[in-house]
C-alpha cells in the first residue's frame, strides 16, 4: 500500500507540473465543458451555447495540436561523454580554479582558494523573496525531460534551495543569495545539461552544455549568469570516536549516484535548513548549510542529532555534469563509536534511495599528506579500494576536502 501511495503521489506531483505550465490547454478544454454544460439546462441560448461549444472545440483542437506537433518535434537523449572541460575554461572570477574529471563519475570544477574562503569567512545569506521559475526556452522541454529522467524511479516534486551568488574570497562582506525552487525546476534546468536536443525537421543540435553552461568568452558561467535553478548540494563525512568512516550505499532509484557508494550525509538543500527551531532565519551560510548536512546524515543512516558533535565546512565544487551545480562538503565528528551506531540505517523515505550503511577505516592525514605531493585522489595509496572502485563523486570529493583540511589544520 506504501509503495502504491509513493506510486500515485510522484504521478500527481510529474501531472500537476506540466498542468501548471501548460494551463492555455486546460482552459480551452473547461471552455468545452462549460459549453456542454450550458445547452442542457433548457432550451433558452440553445444556438449560442452550441456556438459556443464548437468554438471551444476548435481552439481546444487546435491548442492539442501546436502542443503535439511543439513536443514532438525534438529528440532527446542521453549525453554519455562527460563535460568538455578541455574546451571551456573555468570562470575568470575563480581563483586559481581548475577542473577534476574523475572516470564513471563526472567532473568537477574546483578551486582551493574558494574552500580556504568557506572556512574562514562567515559569508552572510539572503533568500530572495521571489521563487525560481524556469525560463520559457526551459518551460518548453519539460514535458520531455521529466520522463527521461523519471525512467524507472520514483520522482517527488519536493522544494528545495538553489544559489544565486558564487562564494568568491574577498576583503568586503559579501551576501550570497539563495532562492527556494522545486525538485522539479531543477530536473528541467540543470539536468537538461546531461541531454542532447534534435530538431527532428532541421537536424538542427541544441546542445545545452553550450548554451546553459558558458558565457559568450566561452568560459563556464559563475552562479550569478547561470539561468538554472542550481539547487544547493551537500554532502558530509561522519567520522566515529574511534576514528571510522560512516558510508551510504545507494539503491538503483537515486537519481545521482546509483549503486555506488556516497558520503555519510548527501543530499539537497531544503527551506527548512533556512530557519532554526524557534523559526528564526539562520544568517550566515555556514549555518544553514551545516544544518542541512546534520540533517540528511541523520536521515541516511538513522542516527540521533544528539550523536553529533560538530560539523566542519570544507569545501565547494561545482558538479559539470548536473548542469555545473553547486556542491558543499564538510566534516561530522560523532559522539558515538562504530559499535555504538552498529545497525543503523535510513529512515523514511530515504529507505527508497539509500539501500544499507557501512562503516571502514581511513587515513584522512596520510590521504592529505598524498595530495598536497600531487597525487590524484583516485591515484593515493591510502584511499580505501572500496571507495576507488565504487565511490561516487561527492563521496570523492568530500574526502579530498576532508583530508585537505586534516594536513592544513595539522601543519
Amino acid at each position: 500500500m506504501r509503495k502504491l501511495l509513493r506510486r500515485a503521489r510522484s504521478k500527481a506531483d510529474h501531472t500537476w507540473f506540466l498542468a501548471v505550465r501548460e494551463w492555455p490547454v486546460l482552459v480551452s478544454a473547461l471552455g468545452v465543458l462549460l459549453g456542454a454544460i450550458t445547452i442542457l439546462p433548457s432550451a433558452v441560448g440553445v444556438v449560442i451555447s452550441v456556438i459556443a461549444l464548437l468554438l471551444g472545440t476548435a481552439t481546444f483542437v487546435r491548442d492539442l495540436r501546436n502542443l503535439r506537433k511543439r513536443w514532438s518535434s525534438h529528440e532527446f537523449s542521453l549525453i554519455a561523454a562527460p563535460f568538455p572541460h578541455e574546451q571551456v575554461p573555468p570562470p575568470a572570477a575563480y581563483p586559481e580554479a581548475g577542473y577534476s574529471y574523475l572516470p564513471n563519475r563526472g567532473t568537477a570544477l574546483l578551486s582551493d582558494e574558494i574552500d580556504r574562503a568557506l572556512r574562514e569567512r562567515a559569508f552572510a545569506v539572503r533568500v530572495a523573496d521571489e521563487p525560481y521559475r524556469l525560463p520559457p526556452v526551459l518551460r518548453a522541454t519539460a514535458p520531455h525531460v521529466l520522463p527521461i529522467r523519471a525512467r524507472g524511479r520514483l520522482l517527488f516534486n519536493g522544494p528545495v534551495v538553489g544559489l544565486r551568488t558564487d562564494p568568491l574570497p574577498g576583503d568586503g562582506e559579501t551576501e550570497l543569495q539563495l532562492h527556494k525552487a522545486r525538485f522539479f525546476d531543477f530536473q528541467c534546468s540543470n539536468e537538461l545539461c546531461a541531454m542532447r536536443i534534435t530538431n527532428r525537421e532541421t537536424g538542427e543540435d541544441f546542445d545545452p552544455r553550450r548554451r546553459l553552461l558558458t558565457d559568450a568568452s566561452g568560459r563556464a558561467r559563475t552562479l550569478a549568469a547561470s539561468v538554472l535553478s542550481d539547487v544547493v548540494g551537500i554532502s558530509t563525512l561522519a567520522i566515529t570516536t574511534d576514528g571510522r568512516l560512516l558510508l551510504v550505499g545507494q539503491s538503483d532509484r537515486n537519481t545521482a549516484s546509483p549503486l555506488l557508494l556516497a558520503p555519510s550525509g548527501s543530499g539537497s538543500l531544503e527551506p527548512r535548513d533556512l530557519v532554526d527551531s524557534d523559526g528564526k532565519t539562520r544568517r550566515t551560510l555556514t549555518d544553514v548549510v551545516r544544518t542541512g548536512m546534520e540533517r540528511e546524515l541523520c536521515e541516511e543512516t538513522g542516527l540521533h542529532p544528539d550523536t553529533i558533535a560538530s560539523t566542519e565546512l570544507t569545501g565547494f565544487a561545482r558538479w559539470m555534469e548536473r548542469g555545473a551545480k553547486p556542491e558543499f562538503f564538510g566534516l561530522t565528528e560523532l559522539a558515538v563509536s562504530s559499535e555504538e551506531i552498529r545497525g543503523t540505517g535510513p529512515r523514511g523515505a530515504e529507505r527508497l534511495y539509500s539501500s544499507d550503511v557501512t562503516v571502514l577505516e581511513i587515513d584522512l592525514d596520510a590521504l592529505g599528506a598524498e595530495l598536497r605531493a600531487g597525487t590524484a585522489v583516485l591515484d593515493a595509496p591510502s584511499l580505501p579500494a572500496v571507495i576507488r572502485d565504487v565511490g561516487s563523486l561527492p563521496l570523492l570529493l568530500a574526502i579530498r576536502a576532508a583530508a585537505r583540511l586534516r594536513t592544513a589544520v595539522g601543519g
